[in-house]
């Protein structure tokens, strides 16, 4: 039973550690004010992806990985603003 605690546990530390690694673009984007060189499109795909992930877990009723894809999901929500933002902005 214990390593089945112990999986459990690292995969919920995977995935807060996945919504950890979109900061950096975040702290990117806001410091430059600029969008340049950032895709769209990948970011806004990877925020399909998670909200699909997240109903699967939500309609399976797999609770830590439903949960666990709502701050990844809600980072790339906000990748995608600003680079909207930001390329709005710079013309």
């Amino acid at each position: 039973m214990w390593l089945k605690e112990l999986i459990q546990f690292l995969f919920g530390a995977a995935l807060f550690i996945n919504a950890l690694l979109f900061i950096p673009q975040i702290y990117t984007l806001i410091k430059t004010k600029s969008a340049k060189g950032v895709s769209f499109i990948t970011f806004f795909g990877f925020s399909i992806l998670q909200l699909i992930t997240i109903s699967y877990g939500l309609i399976s009723h797999d609770y830590l990985l439903a949960w666990g894809y709502v701050p990844s999901w809600l980072l790339c929500i906000l990748i995608s603003a600003l680079i909207i933002i930001y390329r709005y902005r710079s013309r």
